[in-house]
């Protein structure tokens, strides 16, 4: 694509705003902000191995996780950018322990709160994998101007108004969700813009690889093994076995299931009969994104999006992807279970 051709993020949310005569833009601007947080993430995403930023930082985060210094700084640059931004009434981070209202007369006006990881698979860092940031914005539903309260943080993500990533990866892209479409956008470096590079993602109905910790696997259920052996198999389907693919990045694995299709999956187990991936800063908002683009996302019973959060760092069981590599798993996993 010429340069004179591209469609910058900016350009795009404007165009998509117009479509709208009563939105006010400030999604739109919300959304330019997260990018702007997300290029100055990259930039020391890029230089991690010329600085003394790699290793960990010495703390924990709520979750007992000790921390990776480039987590912090994920954290504290997407917090100070929303901060400044007129548009955010408060913020949530899986790092730190609870919600934070934002209390200038500006953001108490704000109508959206964003919840956000800041760096996902940030065990990946150390090693030059694949990680990323992960965000999601909601609607307040507490009283314009007044300081957000945690009820604003704890809606079910069918009331999410937009998600999305930014994976730092060979390219850093920035993909985002609304209810109308999901849509990639590439950092082009020459000019630092993210710029539209995948127009209304699809994420195919049916793929060939499977992504799950499978080292894991004599914790799982009866119903779950069997399926992973199925996947093992030459099955009637493909004529050969799936593809086993695990970055252990969420964001890594999700980005790759999208594009061309699969299955992401972090079940309970022994050791989290909760499952381990966090509700309102993982599951909620890469649901949201999959469902957007036609996938399916469940817990294993009900459908993501339709959970009711109880707590800012609730865990819950994932089964996220093409529509009929989820059915298979959820059918077989019950059958199997079922029985026993």
């Amino acid at each position: 694509m010429l340069q004179g051709q591209l469609i910058t993020l900016d350009e795009f949310t404007i165009q998509e705003t117009r479509k709208f005569p009563q939105a006010t833009g400030e999604l739109s601007s919300l959304l330019r902000d997260i990018a702007l947080a997300g290029k100055i993430i990259n930039k020391q995403v890029r230089k991690a191995g010329l600085s003394d930023i790699l290793g960990k930082q010495g703390t924990s985060n709520i979750q007992g996780e000790e921390q990776m210094k480039l987590d912090v700084i994920a954290d504290e640059t997407l917090i100070h950018v929303l901060k400044n931004s007129t548009d955010c009434a408060g913020i949530a981070s899986e790092e730190n322990d609870d919600h934070v209202s934002y209390e200038d007369t500006f953001s108490a006006n704000s109508k959206y709160v964003v919840l956000f990881d800041p760096l996902d698979g940030s065990s990946n860092i150390d090693v030059n994998a694949s990680i990323g940031t992960i965000f999601s914005i909601y609607r307040r539903v507490s009283e314009l101007g007044t300081t957000c309260t945690e009820a604003d943080f704890l809606q079910p993500g069918n009331k999410l108004m937009a998600a999305g990533y930014i994976i730092y990866g060979s390219s850093t892209m920035m993909v985002y969700a609304t209810r109308l479409s999901v849509n990639g956008f590439t950092l082009e470096p020459s000019i630092g813009e993210f710029c539209l590079s995948h127009p209304n993602i699809k994420c195919p109905e049916n793929g060939k690889i499977y992504s799950v910790n499978q080292g894991n696997m004599n914790k799982f259920s009866d119903g779950l093994k069997s399926y992973l052996e199925y996947c093992m198999e030459v099955n009637k389907e493909e004529g050969r076995p799936y593809s086993h693919r695990y970055i252990g990045s969420m964001v890594g694995d999700l980005h790759r299931t999208l594009i061309k299709g699969g299955l992401f999956m972090y079940p309970a187990d022994k050791s989290s009969p909760n499952g381990k991936l966090r509700l309102q800063y993982e599951c909620n908002p890469m649901a949201f994104i999959v469902e957007a683009a036609g996938g399916i996302a469940s817990n294993g019973d009900i459908d993501i999006l339709d959970i009711m959060p109880t707590e800012l760092h609730q865990r819950v069981p994932v089964y996220i992807g093409s529509k009929k590599m989820v059915e298979k798993v959820l059918a077989m996993a019950h059958a199997k279970d079922a029985v026993a």
